[in-house]
């Protein structure tokens, strides 16, 4: 079973990533040409929760513990949004211009959301110091 600030480091790392994630993806949202060729395409992440089972025989026999992990960072397969704007340099022969395929409003309420819990895991991590901090006086008197 993983230690509370295993899961807390790992909670914290997730978060962080999944802000950068995002923030690319706001930095980029009008983005119409890249190496790739084509417009940027959003990235998401993808989580899972690494499960333990519990080693515990209680009422949390059937409870599994787990720390998140990131699996994967996948890019938008969808097609991107495409604007008529003929006089653009990018603008294809009937004019249209394609955009990468980002809501911005919901891309900023995802990363409140994602910072939120970056600012949780933290003052998780400080609890938890505060709680070792306060066993070992006890353990030492």
């Amino acid at each position: 079973m993983p230690s509370p600030m295993e899961v807390i480091a790992s909670g914290l790392s997730a978060a962080r990533l999944r802000v950068n994630v995002l923030a690319a993806n706001l930095a980029n949202a009008e983005t119409t040409r890249t190496p790739q060729g084509g417009p940027y395409r959003r990235r998401d992440v993808v989580q899972i929760a690494q499960g333990y089972q519990s080693t515990f025989k209680s009422a949390l026999d059937e409870m599994t513990l787990g720390k998140p992990v990131i699996s994967a960072v996948i890019e938008d397969k969808n097609e991107p949004k495409k604007v008529y704007q003929p006089g653009h340099p990018d603008a294809d022969k009937e004019g249209y211009v394609a955009y990468p395929n980002i809501n911005v409003v919901s891309t900023m309420t995802d990363m409140m959301s994602a910072t939120r819990l970056y600012q949780a895991n933290v003052t998780a991590l400080d609890t938890v110091r505060q709680i070792e901090t306060a066993a070992r006086s006890i353990s030492n008197t």
